[in-house]
């Protein structure tokens, strides 16, 4: 560390050199630590859980399955990251551990930052063109289709991560603890160092914000806008059909019919909400920890030298709060599958299983459309050429979720 040190520039960015004259409040209780050591492993467990059940124990893969696999993928690289914050605490908010561990602890904390923007966004459409453009999902949308989509997330997500990694540095502060934090004056030309200073501050917070926050939560509203549009357009559409087809009915054959398929629309789309539901779950959860964190970035960049010893007090609190984030989601996976309580009693992955399963069928405003699915046919269905009109409303409720 000493030759870390030593190696160091000496010169620092105007920000950064205020906080090595700070002096901070270094009294962390022991108890403090340890529940912060004990969350860090529930952390882990239960995103390593998710991950099993999912990508180990579930056989049939679905586009919902494959798009929770890497939050939690995300989540558990961030919850691996808690000891090595658990460990900063314990030895009074000082950083021991060396540059490298500093660099790949910053990264891991933004690359899930913006992984997570960018699926949660990606799940949002992907709900609006289930609505809004349903024959168009039956003949694109697919399992490789999703990974692909992730690949290209995490492809976008270490591209924006690699500046927190490039100037990442450990320095020493006037009380001698160690800090790990961006340094902005690391490979500065002679004279330019205000400048770069400057710019590389301002284009870090603004991009992090505006591409791991505003725009993903842009996305996020007016995919739900056009979904809640179109869901009502076509629910009024459909009491229309329905009103209609039973005052033209003569005979009960007909009205039985319609209230058959009726019926296996209603099952369907109320289990469809089970998965919708946690996604608002886990959006609300992903604004919630992360907001104060990128509105204080924001403030550390514009505000005056004597509010910034206030900012730099509250943003370690700030981005404490927000690795709350990959431990709330895998508790908010369980809770938003249907059945909770049944399931749960059973096992974990039937419990999981319900969350993900997408089932075989798509509703649409006239009746339904029948999906492929990789599932073996039954006995009935090799030898029967055609299939009754009317749909199988036992096999809508066996999924509780459109494809």
């Amino acid at each position: 560390m000493a030759a870390l040190n030593a190696s160091a520039p000496q010169e620092y960015c105007p920000l950064l050199k205020s906080m090595l004259n700070q002096s901070l409040d270094t009294n962390v209780t022991p108890m403090l630590v340890s529940i912060l050591g004990l969350v860090s492993c529930v952390g882990i467990l239960e995103n390593a859980l998710i991950l099993w059940v999912l990508g180990f124990r579930l056989r049939r893969k679905t586009v919902a399955a494959i798009w929770v696999i890497n939050l939690a993928m995300s989540d558990f690289l961030a919850t691996l990251t808690l000891p090595l914050f658990t460990h900063y605490l314990h030895k009074q908010h000082s950083w021991e551990l060396g540059r490298p561990l500093c660099s790949i602890y910053a990264s891991i904390f933004f690359l899930n930052m913006f992984v997570s923007a960018f699926l949660l966004a990606a799940i949002s459409l992907d709900r609006c063109m289930l609505i809004t453009r349903p024959v168009w999902s039956q003949n694109h949308r697919s399992v490789a289709a999703a990974w692909k989509i992730c690949a290209i997330g995490w492809s976008w997500a270490a591209f924006n991560s690699f500046p927190y990694f490039f100037f990442r540095d450990v320095t020493l502060r006037e009380d001698k603890r160690n800090l790990c934090y961006h340094n902005f004056a690391l490979y500065s030309a002679p004279g330019r160092l205000a400048s770069d200073c400057q710019v590389r501050q301002t284009a870090t917070a603004v991009s992090k914000f505006l591409l791991a926050f505003v725009f993903p939560l842009a996305v996020i509203a007016a995919s739900y806008i056009h979904f809640g549009i179109s869901l009502r357009a076509r629910n009024r559409r459909r009491q229309r059909e329905n009103s209609g087809t039973f005052l033209s009915s003569s005979g009960g054959s007909v009205a039985l019919s319609s209230l058959s398929a009726s019926s296996g629309r209603a099952g369907s789309a109320g289990l469809s909400r089970s998965f919708t539901k946690m996604v608002v779950t886990v959006i609300t959860a992903f604004i919630l920890c992360w907001a104060p964190y990128h509105v204080l970035c924001l403030m550390e960049v514009v505000v005056s030298a004597e509010r910034l010893e206030l900012v730099e007090k509250v943003l370690p609190m700030a981005t404490t709060f927000s690795f709350l984030n990959p431990i709330l989601n895998p508790v908010l996976y369980a809770f938003s599958s249907p059945h909770f309580f049944t399931r749960f009693r059973q096992n974990i992955f039937s419990l999981l299983e319900g969350l993900v399963d997408e089932g075989n069928t798509m509703s649409l405003a006239g009746g339904i459309l029948r999906r492929k699915t990789g599932r073996k046919k039954s006995h009935a269905d090799v030898n029967s050429p055609t299939m009754p009109s009317s749909p199988d409303t036992g096999s809508i409720n066996r999924f509780p979720f459109p494809p």
